[in-house]
């Protein structure tokens, strides 16, 4: 179904049909017409000699330069030259397509003064399959994403690169083959392309969306763990975490009981401890914590996508011009910044069940490293070598970037959100959060088929035997010591693709 962007309904679910499904796109007729309407008035503007930043100005640090009107004609083409600085290997093609998707709903509201060419050929890039190539480094995120979206603005002249149909091709080329026409700038076209934090806050929405189904990966890998550790179950009432309050241990209590329904663990059948560890206990509040990080960041990544990231700003309404910093990136890095030790710190409890079902001091029975030839035999005593490796290496990326500016353009500049390493960054701490995750389900799902062969045989919850099934169609159980990179690797992969997911809410319904 194609998605209509009218400036005000851009959710992070159509951010990721658009940019990583291929979605078709429209926009609004209303919206259309906005652009029009302020164009018209920008023109009315430059032919009565209105100085106006970036349209008649230079920019940063040479804001105070007049340009002269055959300047003004040129000077776009020079601003994307000048601003196309990135560096380092190509950013996903999915990025790049949130960032168009994102930068097209801030041009529907009308208050960018592009000329709605420039708004209908980003469509039409989108909706033909012609993405460009931009270099993931370089932009300090404030006066937005300047040096990617130049990459994007590139192509508006005919030049960059993009990929189409596979290839990676010319500019013009990929236009060409496309069928769309080159716009070329005219005054103002080239700053309303790139005066957005737009690929932060486009990388921002994907993760987000992806963090939340890894966050329901980790209550399935928790219901195993607590299964196979014969875990205490009353923490998990969900009576318990209504009276405290959070929205979010409420989710994750809910969840985890949905996934061990059926299970000998809440029948009385079982004999448990009064209390377990935290890293078992305390679940509910610790995944439930970064549910409300999520959600909280959530809402202000679709704040930013459906306002408008600019300068100037342009009221038609009002005949006015206004400079200002709507294009600062600390809105969306801050709370991003907050997921990236949101998503760790899951980790890090996952990482500790892992210990307790591999240490025979903590794991109620199980063979040592879940293995029966131990000391022949080391099972996966290395396995949570590799889980802690990756744990440390996400420590060390939570460090905020949001407090990490470094001034630039000789100090006009002299506060960035830096909110492009954030989003950086949380790619990589979601991709090793998959690896850390793996483990453990490939652990849990070990020590289960101990359980399920023991005496008396272990029932699981019907969510968690089916989460176990699924990890037994990619790994098999370990009976003797064998190479586990490629356990490890399949297990991430599999986190990854969110088939244990899908399997499950397919069996227990959903875990939202």
């Amino acid at each position: 179904m194609t998605i209509v962007i009218d400036g005000s309904e851009l959710t992070i679910e159509k951010l990721v049909s658009i940019a990583r499904h291929g979605e078709k796109v429209t926009l609004h007729p209303e919206a259309l017409d906005r652009i029009n309407i302020c164009r018209d008035m920008l023109e009315d503007k430059i032919r009565a000699g209105e100085i106006m930043y970036g349209v008649n100005t230079g920019i940063g640090e040479f804001s105070e330069v007049v340009l002269t009107d055959e300047q003004v004609q040129q000077f776009q083409r020079y601003l994307i030259y000048n601003h196309a600085a990135g560096i380092g290997e190509p950013a996903p093609i999915e990025y790049i397509r949130g960032a168009m998707a994102g930068r097209i709903n801030v041009h529907a509201h009308g208050n960018s003064g592009c000329r709605p060419e420039i708004t209908q050929t980003l469509v039409e890039m989108l909706n033909k399959g012609v993405t460009p190539v931009v270099c993931q480094k370089g932009s300090v995120g404030a006066c937005g994403d300047l040096a990617p979206m130049s990459q994007i603005a590139l192509l508006m002249m005919g030049e960059g690169e993009a990929y189409y149909k596979g290839q990676r091709l010319p500019g013009e080329e990929a236009m060409g083959a496309a069928g769309i026409s080159i716009p070329n700038l005219q005054a103002r076209d080239g700053l309303a392309i790139i005066n957005g934090s737009n690929l932060l806050t486009a990388m921002s929405a994907l993760q987000l969306y992806d963090m939340n189904r890894w966050l329901k990966q980790a209550e399935i890998a928790c219901a195993m763990s607590l299964e196979a550790l014969f875990a205490n179950m009353k923490p998990y009432d969900v009576r318990l975490h209504e009276i405290r309050g959070f929205s979010g241990a409420v989710r994750s209590a809910t969840a985890i009981m949905k996934l061990i329904q059926g299970s000998d663990l809440v029948t009385g059948k079982l004999k448990i401890k009064v209390q377990d560890a935290y890293s078992m206990r305390s679940t509910p509040q610790v995944i439930g914590a970064a549910h409300d990080a999520i959600a909280y960041a959530k809402s202000q990544v679709e704040i930013e996508l459906n306002g408008v990231g600019d300068n100037p700003v342009f009221f038609p309404e009002h005949n006015l011009t206004i400079t200002g910093a709507n294009f600062q990136g600390s809105p969306v890095s801050l709370p991003m910044d907050m997921i990236s030790a949101a998503i760790t710190m899951v980790s890090v409890m996952s990482e500790r069940r892992l210990n307790r079902l591999t240490n025979p001091a903590l794991s109620v029975g199980l063979p040592a490293f879940l293995t029966k030839g131990a000391g022949m035999f080391s099972g996966l005593m290395l396995s949570q070598y590799t889980a802690c490796s990756l744990i440390v290496e996400q420590r060390i990326l939570c460090m905020p970037a949001s407090v990490g500016s470094i001034p630039a353009a000789a100090d006009q500049e002299d506060f960035v959100s830096m909110g492009m390493n954030t989003a950086i960054k949380n790619a990589q701490i979601l991709d090793n959060a998959y690896g850390v995750l793996g483990i453990e389900l490939m652990a849990a799902a070990q020590a289960l088929d101990f359980r399920k062969a023991g005496t008396p045989p272990l029932k699981p919850g019907l969510g968690v035997e089916t989460a176990r099934k699924v990890i037994r169609k990619h790994v098999d159980h370990l009976d003797e010591d064998r190479p586990l990179y490629p356990d490890h690797n399949e297990m991430k992969a599999l986190v990854e693709s969110c088939e244990i997911l899908e399997a499950v809410e397919e069996i227990v319904g959903s875990l939202e």
